[in-house]
């Protein structure tokens, strides 16, 4: 079997869509976009800022690399942990040319006097940077150049009503459907130079749980597993055989959701139980099974929020074989 030896993080590079047309799914929110940028197109301005929000590993990142695509612009990069102090993000926005785009990831980890700095930045192109402290305290105003912010978040919920308001454009991005996501796997598939069979292609994508990041990250682990098995396509049964070794199964839980789910059901006769109480039962972080364990349980009906706690449904029951 011919395949490009390169590491993972090249691989991951490479699968990510370089052009508007190659970007599979969201279509309701590509075509609002579309329609924002060509507008600013027309217009020679700025595109007005975009929040992207939803489960991590739907491609909110991906997306922006596109709009400034689209938009013929230039797109810097950072994340909300990255601007630790009030000079870091003056430092980026001084940086920024006429009709630059910044990104900035997980912006709902900014702090609060960042979040204070980036207000007038974003409805006025102004810095204000104080200087001196007390009463002789003097506020510089620098102008910026006209630049428009993309920022995503896994929770919308925790960004200040002030930072939120002040995004023009807001979309939510949802999980795939398992058409979308064998849409994905085959086109990596070609990048790959990987054949794949289409009850494989079922397989994968029934174990992706509606997510192209872990659809591609599974399709390289099963890429590996019939590479070692001598096979130059990937068939249904080694496509299954591989789950089974990654202990995931054929709905895409692995060992830690099913830990969850029962951890829930037969520690906490099914709940309701407290999401504290849940990680310090399964040694997991509080925020890993609110960011990346609970989105797709809830999708799928698997476990249910109350004001209570959370509650393993009848669905998670039957598919745990325990009624």
């Amino acid at each position: 079997m011919s395949i490009p030896k390169k590491n993972d993080t090249i691989f991951d590079i490479a699968l990510r869509p370089k052009q508007w047309d190659e970007y599979i799914g969201q279509q309701k929110t590509k075509n609002n976009l579309k329609i924002l940028i060509d507008a600013a197109n027309k217009r020679n301005e700025p595109i007005d800022h975009i929040l992207l929000y939803g489960p991590a590993g739907l491609g909110k990142t991906t997306l922006a690399n596109l709009i400034a695509k689209q938009a013929q612009a230039s797109i810097k990069i950072t994340s909300g942990p990255a601007i630790e102090k009030v000079g870091d993000l003056a430092s980026i926005l001084t940086g920024l040319q006429e009709g630059d785009i910044l990104f900035i990831d997980e912006v709902h980890r900014l702090n609060r006097s960042i979040e204070e700095v980036l207000y007038p930045a974003m409805e006025n192109n102004v810095l204000d940077i104080i200087i001196g402290k007390g009463p002789s305290a003097k506020t510089l105003q620098l102008q910026l150049p006209r630049f428009s912010i993309i920022a995503a978040t896994t929770k919308i919920g925790s960004l200040s009503s002030p930072l939120r308001s002040r995004f023009g454009a807001i979309y939510r991005l949802d999980f795939y459907s398992k058409e979308d996501i064998k849409k994905i796997i085959k086109r990596s598939a070609k990048i790959l130079d990987i054949k794949i069979e289409e009850g494989a292609l079922d397989v994968i994508s029934g174990a992706s749980r509606s997510t192209p990041r872990i659809a591609n990250r599974i399709l390289k682990r099963v890429r590996d597993f019939s590479e070692v098995n001598n096979s130059d396509t990937i068939t249904e049964s080694l496509a299954k055989k591989a789950l089974k070794l990654m202990e995931i199964d054929e709905i895409g839980l692995d060992s830690s959701d099913i830990k969850i789910l029962e951890t829930i059901i037969k520690k906490y006769n099914g709940g309701p139980v407290g999401l504290k109480t849940i990680a310090a039962s399964t040694l997991e972080e509080a925020d890993t099974i609110e960011e990346v364990y609970e989105p797709y349980l809830l999708q799928i009906g698997f476990l249910a929020r109350t004001p209570k706690g959370r509650i393993a449904t009848e669905k998670a029951y039957k598919h745990l074989k325990l009624n």
